[in-house]
């Protein structure tokens, strides 16, 4: 056979080596630029709200402030404003954040001192 087809017929197989291993490089560096902290916050997350407890004051997603008066597994009821008739039945799901209501007791304990 002729020499100059058989080193051209290598090259070609060395490049499909590189691309696979320049294709493994862009997935990992995607995995720990996206996928990974994304998965990191869902832990955060779970666990935040598996935590809740009544007293706890929440910030939904839509940006209102409230109180928690009530826990059940996949629910809560969160009050609303000085209102006390303002309570409103809402998935866990849609709490963006929480403060506990000990960490609130805490920290006026240690200004107080």
């Amino acid at each position: 056979m002729n020499p100059a087809l058989l080193a051209a017929s290598g090259a070609g197989g060395s490049g499909m080596i590189m691309m696979i291993v320049y294709m493994a490089i862009i997935f990992g560096v995607m995995y720990f630029l996206a996928i990974r902290p994304q998965k990191k916050e869902q832990k955060r997350m779970a666990a935040l709200l598996s935590s809740m407890e009544v007293g706890d004051t929440v910030v939904t997603n839509s940006g209102f402030y409230g109180t928690v008066i009530q826990v059940s597994e996949e629910d809560c009821i969160v009050e609303f404003g000085n209102n006390r008739n303002c309570r409103i039945p809402m998935r866990k799901s849609a709490i963006a954040e929480i403060e506990k209501a000990s960490d609130g007791v805490a920290e006026q304990a240690a200004e107080k001192k």
